[in-house]
Parts: structure tokens; sequence; C-alpha cells
């Protein structure tokens, strides 16, 4: 069985330059926006159509929106609003997508060399992270890098 290897990356607090050279230098080949809302005015670069367009044009990578996994409004709204923390929402969010069965849902060839995008700088307090761990106790066969 051949390992997948799967990316993620969030895009606040990073230039356009360094983002699309992190993306570029890890041969990413498309990115799976996983946010909720894709076309926020503050997401600049990242908005859903001008990402889609810069992807492509600078870096040859295809973009896909994911909303599968992406958490539900009130998951998320619970978890910024108020003070239960990460360790709910990290259970909320991982039974979702297990109620989901995301794992069945998409494709390994989707997944493999595909970057799982975020808003949030690091991975630490991110679904992405959780979906990717997620996907690999599921398929056993993911490797997941952070960039």
């Amino acid at each position: 069985m051949e390992t997948l290897k799967l990316f993620t990356i969030g895009f606040t607090k990073k230039t356009a330059e360094d983002f699309f050279t992190l993306l570029k230098t890890a041969k990413v080949r498309r990115i799976l926006d996983v946010r909720l809302n894709n076309v926020s005015q503050l997401a600049g670069f990242a908005k859903r159509d001008d990402l889609g367009f810069f992807l492509w044009a600078i870096c040859k990578i295809e973009y896909h929106h994911m909303p599968l996994l992406a958490p539900t409004k009130e998951i998320l709204d619970a978890y910024r609003k108020s003070k239960q923390g990460w360790p709910r929402y990290e259970r909320e969010f991982l039974k979702l997508i297990s109620d989901r069965q995301v794992e069945k849902m998409i494709s390994k060839e989707l997944i493999d060399h595909g970057c799982l995008l975020c808003s949030e700088e690091t991975a630490d307090h991110c679904h992405r992270r959780l979906v990717a761990e997620y996907l690999r106790d599921q398929w056993g066969n993911v490797e997941i890098f952070h960039i």
C-alpha cells in the first residue's frame, strides 16, 4: 500500500509570496479548502475565486472547496463564543466528520499530494489537523506535513 502525502497550511500571517512558495516547494498538486466561509473580505489573496486563479496561474495547483471537511456554523460559533475551549470543539468536530463518514466520501487520489487549507496560522488548534489525523487513522497510509 503506497503512502499518501497530505499537507496542511494556514494563510494567516503569511505573505502571498511565502504562501505560494511553500506550496510550490512541497510539490502540492491541489488545495482542499476546508473553510466554512471561503469568501470573507478578510481573507485577502485567499478568497475563493482569487485563490483558485492565483493557485493555477502561479503554481499550476488545482483548487477544490471541501465543505464536507468544514465544521458546521453551530460548532464554530459555539467554539468562538464560549469558554468551553479547544477540547470540546475537537470532540464535536471529530464526531461530525465521523458521522459524515468523510473517509468514504473523499477519494484517496484527491487527498494524495493535496493540501488542506484553513485560515489558522498553525495547525495546533485548527480543524485541518483534525481532518488530516482522522484520515490517517481511518486509512492508515497517510503521511502528514504541516507547512
